[in-house]
């Protein structure tokens, strides 16, 4: 499916939001802020190819529009620019001193439904989920040991992703996180979320004649944010 459609789709649920936000008590809160965290990142490989969990950097600018209050439940869209280091840390269990890695920098982009539960002022707890794109910055790797040998004597370890250049630079797929907020009256907000992100196209060409199958982002991301009322 096209890229341009498929985004389209997944933009849905949060254009049904914005519309039904004329429904229930209105809120009208819009707020501005930063945000900031670590991914723990993994890529789903078609071969498979063994991995860890790659730390890297996740932060940048939020923006969120609280609608409306309907049945308790405050509704509201998110949205961020980050920064997001991904990638994957390559393990191979009888040869602990090898190690390949490939951080994949990003410019991400998650549109979010905002569900909410709690005081105006005081302890929220929230849900965000919604469509996302990013778009690669660059890439690089990092390679220690005797990676030769270890193919010597491993014939069967997947190797093909070490040489390969990213064939495609942009990124879609899904996000959602849970979390907790503490709103205060002067200063600001303070969120706490665990998201996670799964991307649904691949970085390499994935058609019968390419080696790879698959090859997309998973994402563990967590992160801190604040947020100040610009509007009320």
């Amino acid at each position: 499916m096209n890229a341009k459609y498929l985004t389209l789709i997944l933009l849905l649920p949060l254009l049904a939001l914005t519309a039904h936000a004329q429904v229930g008590e209105q809120r009208y809160n819009f707020a501005l802020g930063v945000n900031g965290g670590i991914n723990l990142s993994k890529v789903s490989f078609m071969p498979r190819v063994e991995q860890k969990n790659l730390m890297g950097i996740n932060a940048g600018l939020t923006a969120r529009y609280i609608s409306e209050k309907y049945f308790g439940m405050i509704c509201g869209a998110q949205v961020e620019v980050n920064f997001s280091q991904r990638g994957w840390d390559e393990f191979y269990e009888n040869y602990p001193d090898v190690h390949y890695t490939r951080t994949m920098n990003y410019v991400e982009i998650p549109f979010l439904a905002h569900l909410a539960f709690g005081k105006d002022r005081g302890l929220q707890f929230f849900l965000n989920i919604g469509p996302q794109i990013g778009f690669l910055l660059g890439d690089s790797y990092t390679q220690s040991g005797d990676m030769e040998g270890m193919i010597d004597s491993n014939p069967y370890a997947e190797v093909e992703q070490h040489d390969k250049a990213i064939d495609n630079s942009f990124d879609y797929g899904i996000a959602g996180g849970a979390g907790v907020e503490f709103r205060t009256k002067r200063a600001g907000n303070f969120l706490v979320e665990g998201r996670y992100y799964f991307g649904l196209s691949d970085f390499y060409n994935s058609t019968k004649k390419d080696y790879f199958s698959r090859s997309a982002h998973g994402t563990i991301t967590v992160k801190v944010t604040y947020l100040f009322d610009l509007s009320k």
